[in-house]
C-alpha cells in the first residue's frame, strides 16, 4: 500500500511518500493509528493531500506549523499546493 507521513497531530495535511494516482488509497499514521484516505487526483512525491476539508481561508498546517491559507476550499484527498495555497513565509505577517 502507498504510504504517506504527518509531522505533528495538529497538521491537516500528508507529505506522499511515493507518486499517488487518482483514486489510490494511501495509508497515513495519524495519532497512533494507521488511517486510509482515498486520493482524489494524481500527486508527486513529496507533496501534500488534504487530511479533510480546508476551507477558503483557512490554514494549512504542516510540521504543527502555519505554512500558509488556502486561496480555495480544497476537499479531503485533493492536492494541497500552490494553486490552492498562499504561502505566508516572508511577508511578514506570520506570526
Amino acid at each position: 500500500m502507498k504510504k504517506a507521513i504527518v509531522m505533528d497531530q495538529k497538521d491537516n495535511v500528508a507529505t506522499l511518500l511515493t507518486d499517488v494516482d487518482e483514486n489510490d488509497v494511501v495509508e497515513v499514521m495519524l495519532r497512533d493509528k494507521a488511517t486510509e484516505f482515498k486520493v482524489q487526483e494524481r500527486i508527486q512525491f513529496g507533496h501534500k493531500f488534504a487530511l479533510d476539508t480546508i476551507k477558503k481561508g483557512q490554514n494549512v498546517v504542516k510540521y504543527g506549523e502555519v505554512i500558509g491559507q488556502a486561496t480555495q476550499d480544497i476537499s479531503e484527498g485533493h492536492h494541497v499546493h500552490i494553486q490552492n495555497v498562499e504561502s505566508l513565509r516572508g511577508r511578514g505577517d506570520l506570526r
